[in-house]
């Protein structure tokens, strides 16, 4: 967006913090070129140290989008078969030419109790939403294979980071991510930031020219929200106070 342009559906920021949620449901409808360029360039306005803007971004849509949807689902599906494997079926597998996940960062990680507990009452809140019960895991891997077809989204965005700057490349993409967010909502748009599509990195730079020393650090489906239940799901935020460290005595 130019400056001086407000954009037809612009609202204050305290609204979009407050009311965007991460979109799990999205209508099929095509978004404008134009309109995620729009949104892109109000995200460039993000804070960034030194102003490097130390960050790249793959647009897929359209037939493109389809193609890498469909080469997460081989990865997710073959890698779902060889989990369940046995020890000679692993083999005959890896023989066969199967690999891992080859993201540029670890998707699967233990965590701490404290960051567990709100991780756990997210995916409670979430799968009950849905009406996944616990024991169905069929339904829940049915779930997880929704990541990688962008929940329905016409568009992905795919977000490298440079990795010459140590953590703080991942830092300035942190805040262009949630401005993209926060500029789609602004514009009647959902979105939903995936680490899950970032296990698998080949499907988008077999795609995209990937500047050296850049790292695919997630994905994000952009589109319109559907009116699926799993939409009106809100997560319980922290408080103020219990972010805030304490002195020491």
């Amino acid at each position: 967006m130019k400056d001086g342009d407000t954009p037809a559906n612009s609202m204050d920021v305290c609204t979009a913090l407050a009311t965007r949620r991460s979109v799990r449901d999205f209508r099929p409808d095509r978004v404008p070129e134009a309109l995620i360029d729009d949104i892109l360039s109000d995200a460039l306005n993000a804070p960034s140290w030194g102003n490097v803007q130390p960050y790249r971004v793959a647009v897929a849509s359209g037939d493109v989008a389809k193609a890498i949807s469909a080469d997460y689902m081989h990865h997710f599906t073959e890698g779902g078969r060889f989990q369940k494997a046995s020890a000679m079926g692993k083999l005959k597998m890896w023989l066969s030419g199967f690999r891992g996940p080859d993201g540029d960062h670890t998707t699967i990680m233990t965590y701490p109790d404290e960051l567990n507990e709100r991780y756990r009452e997210t995916g409670k809140g979430i799968y009950g939403v849905l009406g996944i019960g616990r024991e169905d895991k069929a339904a829940r891997v049915r779930q997880m294979a929704r990541n990688f077809e962008f929940f329905g989204a016409p568009t992905a965005l795919f977000i490298f980071a440079s990795e010459e700057l140590g953590a703080y490349g991942p830092l300035d993409a942190g805040a262009f991510i949630q401005s993209i967010a926060l500029a789609a909502h602004a514009r009647g748009l959902g979105t939903c930031a995936q680490a899950a599509l970032a296990t698998w990195a080949s499907p988008v730079r077999s795609r995209f020219e990937v500047p050296s020393g850049y790292k695919l650090i997630c994905g994000m489906a952009l589109g319109y929200a559907s009116d699926a239940p799993i939409n009106s799901f809100a997560p319980v935020r922290r408080t103020a106070e219990n972010v805030k460290l304490s002195l020491k005595s």
